[in-house]
């Protein structure tokens, strides 16, 4: 990534109807603005709304990418419920893998996510790798980490911008060739201490996400 990036994760929010008013005030809010023309904006709604958010941003001229939350350990087949990266590849460039909240509440493991990282990659996703400090585990494969300790997750809470960086240059050292973003109650207030550090190369932007106007700022204040 040569752009600053800002990844939006909108979790297990937004109806169809939601979704719509969001967008339009994304729209309202980025349209014949310089300030994104510097930047990569990548947002990850649920899988159901994945179609919607490709459609709005063709018509709409908006040069946004799409990512996936998420994306199955198993291929195409029998695995009735799942959503496979074949399937997320038809809509989005991107996909999480490894969030703490998937490692939390459905406890995916280091031979789970290496297969969500091969699969992604055999099937032309760039993956964006969460990881809660420099000595975590990274498959081989990934594109881009995201550094996001569990203390600050939907906490209010972020880790400093000083330790940030320090955790982004150890993983920069031990990881050749990616980029590191850093997530965990960022905002439009504090983004740029974070983005402005010499090692990190943009955010990954949870509950802040969901209000467009917020979302903007943030992109803006980048």
């Amino acid at each position: 990534m040569n752009k600053l990036s800002i990844v939006a994760n909108l979790k297990s929010y937004k109806t169809e109807s939601e979704a719509k008013e969001w967008l339009e005030k994304l729209k309202t809010g980025l349209n014949n603005e310089d300030f994104i023309k510097e930047k990569e904006l990548i947002v990850c709604p649920s899988y159901t709304l994945l179609h919607q958010f490709k459609t709005f941003f063709s018509e709409n001229n908006l040069n946004i990418k799409l990512g996936g939350q998420n994306i199955s350990q198993f291929s195409e087949g029998a695995y009735t419920g799942e959503v496979n990266a074949k399937q997320v590849k038809e809509f989005a460039d991107y996909t999480l893998i490894g969030h703490s909240e998937r490692r939390t509440h459905f406890n995916e493991d280091d031979d789970i996510l290496s297969q969500k990282i091969k699969l992604a990659r055999e099937n032309g996703l760039n993956t964006i790798f969460c990881v809660q400090g420099s000595d975590a585990f990274v498959p081989e494969g990934v594109n881009i980490l995201a550094y996001e300790p569990v203390f600050a997750i939907g906490s209010g809470n972020p880790d400093t911008p000083d330790n940030a960086d320090n955790v982004a240059r150890e993983l920069l050292e031990k990881h050749s060739g990616i980029s590191i973003l850093y997530g965990g109650s960022v905002t439009s207030e504090n983004v740029n201490s974070f983005v402005s550090k010499e090692n990190i190369s943009g955010v990954l932007v949870g509950g802040a996400s969901l209000e467009a106007e917020e979302l903007i700022q943030i992109v803006k204040n980048a």
